[in-house]
């Protein structure tokens, strides 16, 4: 007899932080791969043709796999799109054989939001009213206010671009 195969621990429905979230279903446990973040791959020339850098909306549905790669879920996206930034996360997106991941970095209890660091890049030196924009409401104990990148790192990470 085929084995059935399990609905994923995880469910997209209204989330406090914004919009729309994915909240786990049944307990996950620390170092599971959840979800692919899937979309149409772009290279940096066509995401610059397709979304304008300056303009004013910090939603982002562009991911920065590596070097000249891009994943857009706002065509032909699924359920990761919809994973919110926290500055407390307890996920992280990793890059497994070319494609990003998000896998659990603790265990996470049914109801609990699925979040991830987006630690998000713009230009250099932007305004205060540009970095306004970028606003952390993740509402963690140590929130560093923002979902802009801190420090420089190697993981994947989304950039900010076209519609939310």
């Amino acid at each position: 007899m085929p084995r059935r195969r399990r609905s994923p621990p995880f469910a997209v429905r209204r989330s406090r932080i914004h919009g729309r979230g994915v909240f786990a279903t049944r307990r996950i446990r620390s170092g599971r791969s959840l979800i692919a973040y899937e979309g149409q791959i772009l290279t940096e020339e066509e995401a610059d043709a397709r979304y304008d850098d300056e303009a004013d909306d910090p939603h982002t549905l562009l991911f920065h796999v590596e070097g000249d790669r891009y994943i857009d879920a706002s065509v032909g996206g699924n359920d990761a799109r919809f994973i919110n930034h926290s500055c407390d996360p307890n996920c992280e997106s990793v890059v497994v054989d070319g494609a990003v991941v998000i896998r659990a970095i603790r265990n996470i209890q049914p109801g609990a939001e699925l979040t991830y660091d987006y630690a998000l890049e713009i230009e250099a030196n932007p305004s205060r009213v540009r970095r306004a924009l970028y606003a952390c409401l993740c509402g963690a104990a140590r929130c560093r206010g923002t979902m802009l990148e801190e420090v420089r790192r190697r993981a994947p990470r989304r950039r900010r671009r076209g519609p939310g």
